[in-house]
């Protein structure tokens, strides 16, 4: 009998929306593999497509600074909400998102190495944001956008200070079309970006492996349509071409009007402004997806405390 927990069954459930029995003989036939599970169970239409977004998210907060044609995210965990709505902990995300303008990479280990404007380095800075909080802090990850003529355009969606929040978009346009325009159509583009979830810029963009599974989940779907091999084909082809259409972001369909193609909408404002705007590149950073959330050794310790 393979080998998972009454936890594991919990989890399949709340990725997958599936019953109690179909999650447990899921993860039987998995071997106890919860991702493997979750593809068997969309194949027999049990689950729909998990999306990173529905995850578990960790706590803290996402920052995003700008600075001329460059732009930069990063991600900060906190343990607690608490936390980072705490004043001390909203200041290290900020300052060190400005710092990491200046980074020769997005390697978050250089990140931490910089000076932070307070003294010492970031690194350092974040152990003693440790011990005076009180609670474990971590710098994720980050990521930087730039153009050699154009804009940058932030967003943040929810945030609870300027340039701080739970999701962080930044939208890098290539023209010489002017500042307003620029600003108008990145805002567009950003909000988009933050409710619709693309997975890459373009379809060719998208992740092989990404598009494998997709590719297996399809051809197993097809397999118990019973209908013949050349029909399953071109079934299995339909499917991949909707989940590429879906998720790649120039093929998207806007969100404001539900009608308009992403590629079309920044070809029509090019077009409004005299000069050509091509979108170069975008980052969404949402607070904490794929991390799946477990109780950390802090918190163990004060429940431990508090029982004891």
């Amino acid at each position: 009998m393979a080998a998972f927990t009454a936890a594991d069954v919990k989890k399949l459930r709340e990725k997958t929306g599936a019953g109690m029995m179909d999650a447990k003989k899921a993860l039987e036939a998995a071997d106890g593999d919860v991702e493997a599970a979750v593809d068997a169970l969309r194949a027999k239409g049990l689950a729909t497509a998990q999306k990173k977004s529905s995850r578990t998210a960790a706590e803290g907060l996402i920052g995003v600074a700008v600075e001329g044609t460059r732009g930069v995210a990063v991600e900060v965990n906190s343990e607690t909400d608490f936390v980072a709505k705490n004043d001390q902990f909203q200041d290290f995300v900020r300052k060190t998102t400005q710092a990491a303008l200046s980074a020769d990479s997005d390697d978050v280990e250089t990140l931490k190495g910089m000076a932070h404007p307070d003294g010492g380095t970031i690194a350092d800075k974040l152990t003693d944001n440790v011990a005076t909080i009180g609670e474990n802090q971590q710098v994720r990850r980050m990521k930087t956008v730039s153009v050699d003529q154009g804009m940058v355009v932030p967003y943040v969606h929810n945030a609870v200070a300027p340039n701080l929040g739970k999701i962080g978009v930044l939208v890098a346009l290539e023209s010489e079309a002017d500042a307003a325009t620029l600003e108008t159509l990145g805002t567009k583009l950003a909000q988009h970006i933050a409710a619709a979830f693309p997975q890459a810029l373009t379809a060719d963009d998208l992740d092989p492996e990404l598009i494998e599974r997709e590719r297996k989940v399809a051809a197993e779907k097809a397999a118990e349509s019973g209908k013949p091999e050349n029909v399953q084909e071109k079934m299995v082809e339909g499917a991949i071409g909707k989940f590429a259409k879906e998720n790649a972001l120039m093929s998207q369909i806007l969100v404001h009007d539900n009608k308009t193609p992403i590629e079309q909408v920044v070809a029509q404002a090019g077009k409004e402004a005299g000069k050509p705007i091509v979108l170069k590149d975008y980052v969404r950073f949402q607070l904490g997806e794929g991390i799946e959330k477990e109780e950390s050794d802090f918190a163990a310790e004060v429940a431990a405390a508090v029982k004891g």
